[in-house]
């Protein structure tokens, strides 16, 4: 029997956003507790990456291996010399929130009791 290989499986694959349709990239990133990345599929610099950069929006490196796009922490701000790897930035999505269907309805108990 053979192993698959670490990343197989385990890299980006190009999809589109469920609510606004923009194209992006996801994968989960990490090996114990991943993180479930959607990217824009939009290419930068790491410098002009990490420009984008927001507290709650993170730049990820985007490497080329055999087995296809692989989407990295972005660690190579640490370093001296620039990143030679193209970077992308996490997606924030511009549609308007969906409707949930259904509307909050008052409960029969007075405030601060819990019903069950």
């Amino acid at each position: 029997m053979t192993r698959p290989s670490a990343a197989a499986g385990s890299g980006a694959r190009r999809t589109r956003c469920p609510r606004c349709g923009s194209p992006v990239l996801r994968q989960l990133v990490g090996r114990r507790a991943a993180l479930d990345v959607a990217a824009d599929d939009t290419r930068y610099t790491a410098a002009a990456a990490e420009a984008l950069r927001e507290p709650n929006r993170l730049d990820w490196c985007l490497r080329q291996t055999r087995d296809g796009l692989d989407l990295r922490w972005a660690e190579c701000h640490r370093r001296s010399s620039p990143c030679p790897h193209e970077h992308v930035i996490d997606h924030q999505c511009t549609a308007p929130p969906a409707s949930q269907g259904w509307s909050r309805k008052t409960s029969p108990a007075p405030a601060g009791q819990l019903t069950l």
